[in-house]
């Protein structure tokens, strides 16, 4: 185990200086394991502890990890909720990783981990246009009429949702690609249109698939794909 000074982890990582660092810990825009820090001399662990500086994740270990998970059903995307199995549960490494992005409870399917803070930021950040894609199932037949009215956009809570694209796969699933990813978006569109989701997987994030990924399983990005997806961040935030 390889405890760190807060101050000195976040000098080496490139976030500011030493002296800085202090300034920034005891005005409290730090955190640890989700706590705010203010105490000096406060270590952590740079295996396992998730260190967040103004809401964004550091990377404290030397290896950057980058993982595609497939989520099953009623498992939390978080790292920590009392009481309930969350996506972190399922990852049998040292190191700690964290979900990018979020598929709620009751969805299941490709979920991207990382260690990588930068990616991390830079995947959540709503200017990054990387597209998701989802297999929809619905309670009963959906016209062609409410699917183009979805791909057309909908007003959700007073906001125009973007335009994005579907085909249709039986009368009651079909495919949707997304640029954006509001709360539980794709269950409040369909609801819009007058059905109901009854199963929603999210096949594809940017360029990764999920592939034949067993349902709790996990797998490293390959090296294709982690240069593919680093590309693509690096290129929508010139």
């Amino acid at each position: 185990m390889t405890l760190v000074r807060l101050q000195k982890l976040m000098s080496k990582v490139g976030i500011c200086s030493r002296r800085k660092a202090e300034v920034y810990i005891m005005s409290g825009r730090v955190r640890v394991n989700g706590q705010v820090v203010t105490e000096l001399g406060t270590k952590v662990n740079v295996e396992k502890d998730l260190v967040e500086f103004d809401g964004q994740l550091i990377s404290t270990s030397s290896r950057l990890i980058y993982l595609a998970l497939n989520k099953p059903m009623g498992v939390v995307t978080s790292c920590s909720h009392p009481g309930k199995k969350v996506v972190t549960d399922l990852i049998d490494l040292p190191e700690r990783v964290y979900p990018i992005g979020r598929l709620d409870k009751d969805s299941t399917g490709l979920l991207l981990l990382t260690n990588d803070g930068a990616l991390h930021h830079r995947l959540s950040h709503p200017s990054f246009n990387h597209e998701k894609e989802y297999l929809v199932t619905v309670a009963k037949s959906i016209t062609d009429g409410a699917l183009n009215k979805m791909a057309q956009g909908v007003p959700l809570m007073g906001i125009h949702t973007r335009p994005a694209r579907i085909r249709r796969l039986s009368p009651t699933r079909f495919r949707i690609v997304l640029k954006e990813g509001r709360n539980r978006q794709i269950r409040r569109m369909v609801r819009k249109v007058g059905n109901q989701v009854i199963g929603l997987v999210r096949i594809r994030v940017a360029n990764i698939h999920l592939g034949n990924l067993a349902e709790g399983a996990w797998r490293p990005l390959t090296h294709k794909e982690r240069i593919a997806l680093l590309s693509q961040v690096k290129s929508d935030f010139k």
